[in-house]
């Protein structure tokens, strides 16, 4: 009978620890944790608010215009930014009298073009930037407050961790990331 319940105890500590395995391999190649330490992307992310985002999905296809998008800070690798990506490889981006410009035509997509963009900045401000290839552009979408691709330049691609999904802290904020 003791011999029994050793089994049954070394059964629930082996599953444990599978699980524990799982969870850990999930959590470092699939799914990442974020938290959101400024207004630079208010309001469509808030300071503290913690999201998930999917790390996988752009090692299956190329971002879309409009995801918000983290990544590696192009000045600094340790850390990682969220911000919206607004231009592809090969685009040209301009930004004139709020409005955001890609080759020359004024963006039609309703997560980009319902807010105003400042013209502050060296990149895309009040003359066109074309984005190298294998990069990107991105903004925040409280431009004003926000340091991005105006400012830096451009996110490579090989900086792009994954795309925001979900925002589960705090609870009243808690739903998907559009």
């Amino acid at each position: 009978m003791k011999k029994h319940k050793k089994e049954i105890i070394l059964e629930g500590v082996k599953s444990f620890l599978i699980i524990i395995a799982a969870l850990l391999i999930i959590r470092t190649f699939f799914i990442g944790n974020f938290r959101i330490p400024t207004s630079s992307m208010y309001p469509t992310l808030q300071i503290g608010d913690r999201l998930l985002a999917n790390m996988l999905i752009y090692k299956i296809r190329k971002p879309v215009r409009g995801e918000v998008v983290i990544f590696k800070y192009p000045l600094d690798p340790k850390r990682d930014f969220v911000k919206r990506l607004i231009g592809l490889p090969g685009e040209r981006v301009l930004i004139k009298d709020g409005r955001i410009y890609i080759n020359g035509k004024v963006v039609k997509n309703p997560l980009i073009n319902c807010r105003y963009y400042y013209e502050m900045g060296e990149y895309g401000v009040k003359k066109e930037v074309e984005v190298p290839p294998h990069s990107y552009y991105v903004l925040g979408d409280n431009s004003f407050n926000s340091k991005d691709s105006r400012y830096w330049g451009f996110v490579p691609e090989k900086y792009l961790l994954g795309k925001a999904l979900f925002i589960y802290w705090p609870p009243w904020r808690m739903g998907i990331i559009r």
